[in-house]
């Protein structure tokens, strides 16, 4: 057993970058993931806003929509769209990861889970724009 003194020297530790995770593509693809969940949570809100100035009346929605107009708004909820999509393709990604579906004893392959989940987010969203555009 060693015998260790109040004067005792620390034990040598390399030092590790804050960005360490910039040098790989996994890693920085993981960082990516979670930093996307503060963006989920700017739609969240501005969802939650527009439900309100909807409640409000036409007057406070277009009021609302004149505050969206606003360059950094603007900015802002296009780096969020990015981030969203980032965060729906990696979950997507990952629905197989999590969910070991078996099938006679193997493995279902991880394009039989991916797509349905991408086809239903097409079909979703093509709902959502034929009601949006007015179909």
């Amino acid at each position: 057993m060693a015998s260790y003194t109040e004067g005792h020297p620390r034990w040598h530790r390399t030092r590790v970058s804050t960005f360490w995770w910039l040098g790989s593509w996994p890693y920085m693809k993981f960082i990516l993931r979670e930093l996307s969940s503060v963006f989920i949570a700017w739609f969240v809100v501005m969802v939650l806003l527009q439900i309100r100035a909807l409640s409000h009346g036409p007057g406070a929605y277009n009021q609302f929509q004149q505050w969206l107009r606003a360059p950094i708004l603007v900015a802002l909820n296009a780096i969020s769209l990015f981030f969203v999509l980032f965060h729906a393709i990696t979950w997507f990604n990952l629905a197989p990861k999590a969910m070991a579906v078996r099938l006679r004893g193997k493995r279902v392959p991880d394009l039989v889970i991916t797509t349905p989940n991408y086809a239903a987010w097409l079909m979703v969203s093509a709902l959502v724009a034929w009601l949006v555009l007015g179909g």
